[in-house]
């Protein structure tokens, strides 16, 4: 009887909630946000890229910052999904649903940002119908949508244990929900034999999306090494994309964890443990990046080549410096430097560092793109003053938050529709625990 009891004060803790007062505001911000930034990018459509402060040299501004910023953040998907899950991790289990959202959130509007940043959207279709198989934006294409499908599918699968115990709580989900969760589940019938396909499935789509996730982030660094400019003429791009995203996936992660531990009262379910974990995977991270950086910038500050000279003088020491310390300091030292104490690893503090990480990999992505366009090998003679310089006008600032806002938007509406904490995976811990 107490075992059930328990059971069933975790099913009760874990079910989705209706949003509240807070939760309303925090949608409608979400929305009024998303509203400006479709607004502007009327604007936009209406009267070109003109209306945006990108020209000929600065062809890739904020949207593609962004556009490599979402894909970063997608890779959580198969860094606490698929690894975790693979390495039988236990103690990542209350994590996965939450990396799962992330993921489909961000690789949403990944693919979203790419069409805005096209001067006319309606030729998307000569993309598939004159695209060339040798130019790494195919290969970003057809990545890039393998791995949505694949991150809806990890999604999916392991709700459908929670799904059927939704369907017991109609009154609670409402009539709407509780069609759409026969629609989703209908199939499922909980017998012994869909558990092992499912379980099946499920590692297969982990083992799938680790080489689909490494190639994204790899293709998307070609996009820039194939570019002969300076500050992208490196072989080792690839790995440096892969190791930065490794770290704003996991920091988003935290910062996640501890907004729905605090908001919807998990603190039995995500623990001070789980931070201390996921801190000592972070530190782990930050260091790894740190020596990508290192060696990214070393090899060509030592050469000093002419043409490298004036794209790395103003990243270190010219106008971008601020920006660049301010990246590297915020998003990758200062977090080392508290993840390294226990005390450092605790909920709020992690909570603090997780906003740092992200952050500072917002203005990291960033600088990857503009400072090298603004030093081409061509020096820019008989131009324009302001094609010498840089900075996103109103409207590229309105779609790119209103992007950062969709992304959170449906995280938020997934995490009201379905449980942010696998509900049957953790009945089945206890039970466990129990015996």
């Amino acid at each position: 009887m107490e075992n059930s009891i328990k059971g069933e004060q975790i099913i009760q803790d874990l079910l989705p909630r209706k949003f509240k007062t807070s939760g309303r505001i925090w949608v409608g911000i979400l929305v009024a946000i998303c509203l400006v930034g479709v607004y502007a990018y009327y604007r936009q459509l209406r009267y070109g890229l003109v209306v945006t402060n990108m020209r000929d040299y600065v062809s890739w501004g904020i949207y593609i910052s962004n556009f490599v910023f979402f894909v970063a953040i997608s890779l959580v998907g198969s860094l606490i999904t698929a690894v975790f899950r693979l390495a039988g991790v236990k103690w990542g289990a209350p994590l996965t649903r939450i990396a799962e959202m992330i993921a489909v959130g961000a690789i949403i509007f990944a693919s979203v940002i790419i069409i805005v940043d096209m001067g006319s959207p309606e030729r998307f279709y000569n993309l598939f119908l004159y695209g060339r198989i040798q130019s790494p934006i195919i290969w970003d294409v057809i990545v890039i949508t393998t791995y949505f499908f694949i991150s809806l599918l990890l999604l999916y699968y392991p709700l459908l244990p929670d799904i059927k115990i939704l369907l017991r709580f109609k009154e609670k989900s409402g009539p709407g929900l509780h069609k759409f969760y026969s629609f989703l589940g209908s199939f499922w019938k909980g017998s012994h034999k869909q558990y092992l396909l499912s379980k099946k499935a499920i590692n297969a789509l982990c083992v799938a999306i680790i080489p689909v996730a490494f190639t994204i982030h790899t293709v998307t660094s070609w996009l820039f090494a194939t570019t002969y400019r300076p500050g992208w003429d490196s072989t080792n791009f690839g790995a440096y994309f892969i190791a930065g995203a490794f770290l704003v996936g996991a920091g988003s992660v935290v910062v996640a964890m501890y907004i729905f531990r605090t908001w919807y009262h998990l603190e039995k379910y995500i623990t001070p443990d789980h931070f201390d974990k996921m801190g000592r995977v972070l530190v782990l991270l930050c260091l790894l990046y740190l020596y990508f950086n290192v060696n990214e910038f070393l090899t060509p500050f030592f050469k000093m080549k002419e043409s490298e000279a004036g794209y790395l003088n103003d990243l270190f020491s010219g106008s971008f410096a601020l920006t660049f310390w301010f990246a590297i300091l915020t998003g990758i030292i200062l977090p080392i430097i508290i993840l390294l104490f226990k005390s450092g690893r605790k909920p709020l503090p992690m909570f603090i560092v997780g906003i740092m990480v992200v952050v500072g990999a917002w203005f990291k992505r960033y600088l990857i793109v503009t400072p090298t366009l603004l030093h081409p090998f061509m020096p820019m003679h008989d131009v324009p003053q302001m094609y010498k310089h840089y900075f996103p006008s109103w409207e590229e600032w309105a779609i790119s938050m209103a992007s950062l806002a969709g992304t959170m938007l449906i995280i938020t509406i997934l995490c009201r529709i379905f449980p942010i904490i696998p509900i049957q995976e953790t009945l089945d811990e206890h039970h466990e625990t129990v015996k």
